[in-house]
């Protein structure tokens, strides 16, 4: 239980400024929710009789995860790391690199997963149809707990915030729109098909996707992401002990 104190740390800072850590969660999702769901979206019918609505909804959710889960988490660590310095203080304290790397990822389960069920909440209030399950819900902490821990290490290898922004311009944006959030990967075309399918989103997407449509989810994905989470976890783990 040693990670507690870190991610204890956390959650004080979002008990302080409740209504703020609300509002940065749903600003985009809610957004997206409208420009492409009731906007773009209204109306078009899918072809198993569905909404677009319907469609993009589990699309959303999980970006919304991915974003909430690693962006306050890499901005955090990077400016403890480089500014404030606040994080040599828990590299010299009697806690593990795994804790460290463990109690911040669960920081960004916490607010991935808070912005992906509020926007759920608020989709199914707009009339959108999704077959609630427990599958569901561990796609969307899988998918929390996967970026986060992406967050991590990805925050402390970069060297400037420049860094973290060229990583958020290469990497998580174009994975936000690429990996099946809006549209089926199938509907690219070769080598961009194959492609995306190595981003870890892509497979959050068709898995909630499957999930929310009341289908036999793929497990070849579902290890992916398993694999994936897994591997992050350990990349940021092994980042923070190279830095003590």
């Amino acid at each position: 239980m040693n990670f507690y104190p870190i991610f204890w740390k956390d959650l004080l800072l979002i008990r302080k400024k409740p209504w703020k850590f609300l509002a940065s969660s749903m600003v985009m999702p809610v957004l997206y929710l409208v420009t492409f769901g009731w906007g773009l979206g209204r109306g078009m019918a899918m072809a198993n009789g569905g909404t677009y609505l319907d469609f993009v909804l589990p699309g959303l959710l999980v970006m919304s995860a991915m974003n909430n889960s690693f962006g306050p988490v890499s901005t955090s660590v990077n400016v403890s790391k480089l500014y404030t310095k606040t994080i040599e203080e828990v590299l010299v304290s009697p806690v593990s690199h795994w804790d460290i790397a463990l109690g911040r990822a669960l920081m960004g389960l916490v607010r991935g997963m808070f912005s992906a069920l509020l926007l759920l909440v608020v989709g199914l209030l707009s009339g959108a149809r999704l077959h609630l399950s427990p599958g569901l819900v561990l796609v969307l902490g899988l998918t929390s707990f996967c970026f986060a821990s992406a967050a991590v290490a990805a925050a402390m290898v970069a060297k400037s915030h420049e860094d973290m922004s060229n990583f958020n311009s290469f990497v998580i944006i174009p994975m936000s729109f690429l990996a099946g959030t809006f549209f089926t990967p199938d509907k690219l075309p070769e080598p961009f098909h194959s492609a995306v399918l190595i981003y870890p989103l892509t497979h959050a997407s068709m898995l909630l996707r499957a999930f929310a449509a009341g289908e036999v989810p793929s497990i070849p994905s579902l290890l992916i992401l398993t694999a994936y989470a897994a591997l992050f976890f350990y990349l940021a783990g092994r980042m923070v002990k190279r830095a003590v």
